[in-house]
């Protein structure tokens, strides 16, 4: 009779730590799908102006500018820059890690920290600008 040979579990959520760079793994990933839905919103931006410019519906373009003016548009477009602004500190810190740059725990780590950080300051510089600048009002 042969008897199965005990194989180590896979590791359970439980075991598992909270870590830094596994949250900034995952909210690079997340970010890239959230950008999906940014360009779909271009492509409804790029659609509105030319129906409008056909004269198919010559307030396609006018309704959507009043929708990306909103409270709630304004909402889309921060959390779409924000995405954007985490993707690209993300990317950055992907870009020297395929230069062999950075892997020990503690560089890892600041890496990590200073992309979550640098996305977010990033984020509030841009719309500090739009605003002070007149691009953005409420």
């Amino acid at each position: 009779m042969s008897q199965t040979p005990h194989r180590p579990l896979s590791p359970h959520l439980q075991v598992w730590r909270f870590h830094i760079t596994m949250f900034t793994s995952i909210l690079h990933r997340a970010t890239g799908l959230a950008l999906v839905v940014g360009a779909v919103l271009v492509a409804a931006w790029l659609l509105a102006i030319g129906i409008t410019a056909s004269g198919i519906c010559p307030q396609a373009y006018t309704a959507f500018l009043t929708f990306g003016a909103s409270p709630l548009g304004l909402l889309v477009w921060f959390g779409l820059s924000l995405a954007a602004f985490l993707h690209l500190t993300g990317g950055l810190r992907h870009l020297v890690w395929d230069m062999v740059i950075g892997f020990q725990l503690k560089s890892a780590n600041a890496m990590s920290w200073w992309g979550l950080i640098g996305g977010i300051v990033l984020t509030i510089i841009f719309w500090v600008v739009l605003f002070a600048t007149g691009k953005v009002a409420l």
